[in-house]
């Protein structure tokens, strides 16, 4: 039997050799773990759908980031949860916010760890939409300037980075803006870029109160049939000023990890979703699949799909099993 000059088994016959070859590594460098906070003091509320993850009043939030530093995570993204909704989501930009007084605290308690601040008016408007409704429509432009309030808030409190994951046209801009005349030129940008309306979000919807009350977000949402879309995307947030770009979710969407990631060379980041946590967390509670191998190949695909850095619930386990 004649065999092939190169016999690819010869790199596999032990584990240093095979880690000599690996081409894709999967450092603690490369997560974000994301929170939610919530009012009150010693509050840890779980998430049924979503095991292993909490609501947390600030106490509790800054030890879970505590521990996610001191494992070598370099960022959280926070998540607010109000008391209080209304219909022009007044807390999302209050200065006594939740995520205004978790931000302060962190940056007090954990100055090192990076602070992105997801901006966003679901959480905090009673209809549970991302935008000013009018009607039955959700009204982009108007929205733009409770946006730039937030973000604008957000930075005030001490926060590293924004994260503007609304989806109205030409919101990056608005904040950048924003950010700009009010001094602080130096507080980047992570612009949910191609943000796809998805049905993997629901766990998420559980843990932020933001299920909208009518409707869905297709009119703002991307569609999840489109890939060329957000490679137009991607480049309007460019150009309007965003600083990294992210594609959400992750595991769908490799392709357009992979395609955004040939078309720029901006850091891309890719956010884990709910689902896709859940889904694992399922699995391996009925004993089907090996949760924590799985879930470090799901982390090494969205990587070697071409993400920079990933958002994802697994953050502290993963860097747990990574630092082993």
């Amino acid at each position: 039997m004649l065999f092939p000059d190169y016999r690819p088994r010869r790199l596999r016959q032990s584990e240093a050799m095979r880690r000599m070859i690996r081409e894709t590594i999967l450092t603690v460098n490369d997560l974000i773990l994301p929170l939610f906070a919530i009012d009150g003091k010693g509050v840890k509320n779980p998430i049924d759908s979503m095991p292993g993850q909490y609501q947390l009043s600030i106490d509790n939030l800054v030890k879970t980031a505590k521990t996610a530093y001191e494992l070598g995570i370099p960022a959280i993204m926070l998540f607010g949860i109000p008391e209080k909704k209304d219909p022009l989501a007044t807390q999302a930009y209050a200065k006594n916010g939740i995520v205004q007084k978790a931000t302060s605290e962190l940056k007090k308690q954990i100055p090192d760890l990076v602070v992105i601040t997801d901006v966003c008016l679901c959480q905090y408007t009673d209809h549970g939409h991302c935008g000013i409704v009018e009607g039955n429509i959700i009204d982009n432009d108007a929205t733009l300037d409770l946006l730039a309030r937030t973000a604008l808030s957000h930075a005030k409190a001490g926060a590293d980075m924004v994260a503007p994951s609304d989806m109205m046209d030409g919101r990056v801009a608005e904040i950048r803006d924003a950010l700009d005349e009010n001094n602080f030129s130096h507080v980047p940008i992570m612009s949910y870029a191609a943000k796809y309306c998805s049905a993997y979000y629901g766990p998420f919807r559980d843990a932020a109160h933001s299920a909208p009350k009518f409707g869905d977000r297709r009119t703002y949402q991307m569609d999840p049939a489109n890939a060329l879309e957000a490679i137009r995307e991607v480049t309007l947030d460019i150009e309007e000023g965003a600083d990294i770009i992210m594609v959400k979710p992750a595991l769908p969407y490799l392709d357009i990890i992979h395609r955004t990631r040939e078309e720029i060379d901006l850091p891309i980041a890719a956010y884990n979703v709910s689902g896709e946590y859940a889904m694992i967390k399922a699995a391996d509670k009925m004993g089907w699949l090996d949760g924590e191998k799985v879930m470090l190949e799901t982390l090494t695909a969205i990587k070697r799909a071409g993400a920079d850095m990933i958002l994802t619930y697994f953050a502290i386990e993963a860097a747990k099993a990574i630092n082993q």
